[in-house]
């Protein structure tokens, strides 16, 4: 890694594994870009792999990205460099990439001189916002999701590489690690980024989210008493491999919606199948209150039996003998349970981000969905990521695209074109694309663009649902002004029939269909029907709940401090990159 040597103020050497003559060919990428633009414009590498040679189209947008900022600092009366570093600076990017590539993104010159224009143009105050994948750990397990934050905050991490992407190849601009959230650049990536006191902060004090669903994750494996790592033997046994309980979700749930006085928060079961696991179901409904489910087909999560030393293993949705007894037990409870818990009957379940062999539903494959779906036709199967295969970089799914191959007429996108066609008669599926959303959008827009055009053509705007995956990318107001500012090129709508993207599809998407789901209304004044989260939150978390949640009753490093350290560092983005790019 890059060592700064304060005394002579200069880098030490650090190239990596780059020999002399590539260094030759090379230079540092805040060298050759002193008024960076918010989208890298070339492919930059950390030292460990050569950098591609920016490609024509990187070049385009450099230039016009340029122009752009040249003319608007010189309307605006300020230097270029705090130019590009405003929302107007966005803008000129975001107009520069809708030239070169297609235009993906509704963004208007005005707004590249008017902070209000580029505010206005983004999510409306009015929008209901439904976010139905949200996650935070217990404090036992605070390294969780540190990954995943390195891989969406870019090189500022610490990290010594994206870790999603070990081959170091380019997204569609040419960058092998790109920061999908502007807002993380900079910041810390330490475990209190995951734990409860900054989840809501960043989802109820930063974003839109109206209703938030907290969701958890099956153990797949447990390391108890010391001995080597092994599948669980029982829903209980998987206790100590989970992120966060069933009963941590419900009590992070239950905290949110007494300090505000309102429904922010609905919490998902742990769903663990199998006769075997009946009972916790059972306990569940009893202890926990859940408000829907969440599995994990490729998790260790399958109890066949009573024997209480067999293993449990992963499963599929149209296995009669596991799955068909846990969706009974559900399916039976319904109808008592469906004044207080309309969402009861949503099988939510983690579908894709696999590189698995063989290709099989218990990895994810969605071959499993149609016949589960016609014989449970008063459940709802929500699959979770849209069932994309390449788990968090999209650079094979752009391949995909770019190849020519075609499943009944559109581009074949592994795994999601062939859910898509597959549950597209079942009305009681809905495709969810937390991730998906946030791993395309901003480094494979063309690969976002196919995505949400094929789910719009073949499932339509009523039974596609808003998830952020947050708080692994940050809050979720990102990828939410993202989504609304967003279109599908018409382009590729004339091409493949893909329907446009309207006002109307996006707020059924990111709120209204989750709001069906789960019976919430949604008419009125939002903000009297979900009141505030009062923002001395923290002091309002009694000993008790930080028993619960695993939480030490007072941190030294607060949020105060974590707001303070931001606040020293400027307000506005530097958008300095150290690696090196290829001259």
């Amino acid at each position: 890694m890059a060592r700064w040597h304060e005394e002579g103020r200069e880098w030490d050497d650090d190239r990596g594994f780059l020999n002399e003559q590539q260094l030759t060919e090379c230079a540092r990428a805040y060298e050759r870009e002193p008024y960076a633009s918010p989208v890298p414009t070339r492919m930059i590498s950390n030292g460990e792999y050569m950098p591609a040679p920016q490609t024509e189209q990187q070049r385009r947008v450099e230039a016009r990205v340029e122009e752009l900022s040249q003319e608007a600092s010189r309307r605006l009366g300020v230097d270029r460099r705090q130019f590009l570093r405003s929302t107007g600076g966005m803008a000129a990017a975001l107009l520069a990439m809708n030239e070169v590539f297609g235009r993906f993104f509704d963004v208007s010159p005005i707004e590249m001189f008017e902070p209000a224009a580029y505010a206005q143009a983004g999510a409306p105050r009015d929008l209901f916002v439904f976010d139905d994948q949200l996650h935070f750990v217990r404090g036992t397990r605070g390294a969780v999701g540190m990954g995943l934050r390195a891989l969406s905050q870019g090189p500022s991490s610490g990290a010594p590489r994206n870790p999603n992407n070990p081959k170091g190849l380019p997204d569609e601009h040419g960058n092998p690690w790109a920061a999908w959230n502007p807002a993380l650049v900079g910041l810390p990536n330490n475990p209190d980024n995951f734990l409860l006191v900054q989840f809501i902060k960043d989802v109820y004090l930063d974003s839109q989210v109206n209703v938030g669903l907290l969701s958890n994750v099956t153990a797949s494996v447990v390391s108890v008493d010391g001995e080597p790592q092994r599948p669980p033997r029982s829903a209980r046994d998987a206790m100590a491999g989970e992120m966060l309980t069933a009963a941590q979700t419900a009590a992070a749930r239950d905290f949110v919606n007494e300090i505000s006085g309102s429904t922010r928060m609905l919490a998902h079961g742990l769903l663990y199948v199998g006769r075997g696991n009946l009972d916790f179901i059972q306990e569940q409904i009893e202890q926990n209150e859940p408000d829907s489910w969440k599995g994990y087909n490729i998790s260790n999560a399958a109890k066949i039996d009573n024997d209480p030393m067999s293993p449990m293993r992963q499963w599929r949705h149209d296995d009669e003998a596991v799955a068909y007894p846990t969706f009974e037990l559900i399916n039976r409870m319904y109808p008592a349970l469906r004044a207080q818990k309309p969402g009861f009957n949503n099988i939510c379940v983690h579908k894709g981000l696999s590189n698995g062999t063989p290709v099989r539903p218990e990895i994810g494959h969605p071959a499993d969905l149609p016949k589960a779906a016609r014989d449970w036709p008063n459940l709802n199967f929500i699959t979770y990521h849209a069932c994309i295969q390449p788990p968090f970089f999209l650079h094979d799914s752009l391949q995909e695209v770019r190849s020519g191959r075609l499943r009944d007429g559109v581009p074949d996108i592994s795994w999601t074109t062939e859910y898509a066609q597959l549950v597209a008669p079942l009305r009681n599926t809905y495709a969810e694309i937390g991730t998906t959303w946030a791993s395309s959008i901003v480094t494979f827009p063309t690969v976002a663009a196919h995505i949400m055009g094929q789910l719009m053509k073949y499932l339509g705007p009523d039974r596609i649902v808003f998830g952020s995956d947050s708080v692994w990318y940050g809050s979720p107001q990102w990828q939410i002004d993202a989504l609304w500012r967003f279109q599908i090129p018409e382009a590729l709508r004339r091409q493949y029939g893909y329907p446009e993207l309207t006002q109307d599809a996006k707020r059924r998407i990111l709120g209204l269909n989750s709001a069906r789901l789960y019976g919430m209304a949604t008419s009125g004044n939002l903000q009297e029907r979900f009141k505030p989260v009062p923002r001395d939150y923290e002091r309002r978390m009694s000993d008790g709940l930080k028993k619960v949640l695993e939480l030490p009753p007072s941190r030294a490093d607060n949020l105060d401090t974590i707001r303070e350290q931001y606040a020293a560092v400027g307000e506005d983005p530097s958008f300095t990159r150290y690696g090196w790019v290829r001259i």
